[in-house]
């Protein structure tokens, strides 16, 4: 992999658990391009259904690393979470080869620090599906769920019934609770720039941005008769 044939965004995928596979998956709907690497030859013979560059590599030494053209991604992710010195080495070599952006999935805070401190953008897979699963059964009527940072998150909730037919301007959530509506789904119908004046129809799904705290008192606010 040569960088760059294409305007596209390269990615390096090393290790196909199920956090790397999916993700490789996920990847290769948006028609990005893609290079995987894993121990297992089995796995590897699967995952080029979805791209060729795929390679069968035992060691995650920097010279072996290269030789598969990993450092020529514009992204590379390390999706190895159950053998953290596999982890951090492979990390560390990804990191001095010039990769402009390394992430690397981490099991534990200390692993994630460690990560961190080798130049990684260090994500928590478990643990954010965990905060996501919280938050959709804490709070009524939210579809899906992204904490971004203690002060921003991103909830996807169906419209509740009781502002249908009324506009923005009218419930003034930014003011009332801090949130921001950054987003409408109806069907296959998707508005980015919410108009103040936009009334809210039956099926609409909400995509609003705030605090935790501002996203909890939405939810009371909802369920208020």
């Amino acid at each position: 992999m040569s960088r760059k044939r294409a305007e596209k965004v390269s990615y390096g995928i090393v290790g196909l658990g199920r956090f790397g596979y999916a993700l490789a998956d996920r990847l290769s709907q948006s028609d990005a391009e893609l290079l995987v690497i894993d121990k297992d030859e089995e796995k590897i013979q699967e995952i080029r259904e979805i791209t060729e560059n795929a390679y069968v590599v035992k060691s995650l030494d920097k010279k072996t690393l290269m030789e598969t053209g990993i450092q020529n991604c514009d992204v590379a992710v390390v999706c190895i979470g159950e053998h953290m010195d596999y982890s951090v080495l492979t990390t560390l070599n990804l990191v001095s080869m010039g990769i402009p952006k390394v992430i690397a999935k981490a099991t534990s805070a200390e692993h994630g620090i460690i990560l961190e401190k080798l130049g990684a953008e260090v994500v928590y897979p478990e643990r954010d599906m965990a905060i996501r699963l919280a938050n959709r059964l804490e709070n009524a009527g939210v579809l899906d769920f992204m904490q971004l940072s203690e002060q921003i998150n991103i909830s996807k909730l169906m419209v509740p019934a009781k502002i249908v037919g009324r506009t923005i301007s009218d419930i003034d959530i930014r003011s009332r609770l801090g949130l921001n509506i950054i987003a409408i789904e109806n069907g296959d119908q998707v508005i980015e720039n919410v108009n103040p004046d936009y009334q809210f129809r039956e099926k609409d799904i909400l995509i609003v941005s705030g605090s935790r705290a501002g996203m909890q008192k939405l939810t009371e606010w909802i369920e208020e008769r």
